[in-house]
């Protein structure tokens, strides 16, 4: 991976999660609609790689790259408070769940993994919930890496797509049932799982945009770098 400049410091990650309570507030409001878009894509960026949004700043995943070595994201199990899963797994499950929520359940399109599965060289649909251990290390072991950051950012750049081509309102609509019974028979969650797809299926757009798209990478992203603090000096 490459070196990049300075990441995000702790002040950026203390505005960022100062934005998202303002695009919480603003979300469901159709007067504010595109005052919220436009918070959501500037949040969006701060997840992914530096120039997603055309600013170029560094981001959390560039911190992350930032001299990784290919040992420390596939080492599995970690010894952290939180969690035992490896670097690549948080980054497959942020992937795997947007991809889900926003292509699926929001768009009511194709996940993007079926054209990235091979490439990725896993056999695992889901979304990674669940997984048992054994399956946790055959993955981590196993996955390209190059390919699940690839697949990472088509996720990225079609979750921003979508975003642009909501309608003010739009984002107080309800979780379509039929788009849940497709994820389900698609495999995209582990039986022992389905307690997602009820959670999912309660919300309205704004609450998928608010957690799955934005939140839930953050805070996974936040223990990779925690991650890779541990185990490379």
């Amino acid at each position: 991976m490459e070196t990049v400049g300075v990441c995000m410091n702790q002040e950026q990650r203390k505005a960022w999660n100062e934005n998202h309570k303002r695009l919480t507030d603003m979300i469901a409001k159709p007067a504010e609609h595109q005052e919220a878009v436009e918070l959501f894509l500037s949040q969006h960026a701060w997840l992914y790689a530096g120039g997603m949004d055309g600013d170029g700043h560094p981001t959390m995943e560039d911190e992350l790259v930032q001299d990784i070595k290919e040992e420390t994201l596939r080492r599995y199990p970690v010894e952290m408070p939180d969690t035992r899963n490896s670097i690549v797994w948080h980054l497959w499950h942020i992937a795997r769940i947007e991809d889900m929520t926003m292509n699926v359940l929001i768009h009511g399109g194709d996940q993007l993994f079926h054209n990235w599965q091979a490439k990725m060289n896993v056999t695992a649909v889901h979304s990674g919930n669940e997984m048992r251990e054994e399956e946790a290390a055959a993955f981590s072991a196993t996955v390209d890496p190059d390919a699940l950051f690839s697949y990472r950012l088509a996720v990225g750049r079609r979750t921003r797509e979508i975003m642009r081509s909501l309608q003010p309102g739009q984002f107080k609509t309800k979780v379509d049932p039929a788009r849940i019974r497709r994820l389900l028979e698609q495999g995209a969650v582990k039986d022992e799982a389905r307690w997602l797809l009820d959670y999912w299926g309660g919300k309205t757009f704004a609450g998928l945009v608010l957690m799955p798209a934005t939140r839930h990478p953050f805070v996974h992203l936040n223990r990779c770098l925690r991650i890779k603090e541990k185990y490379q000096k």
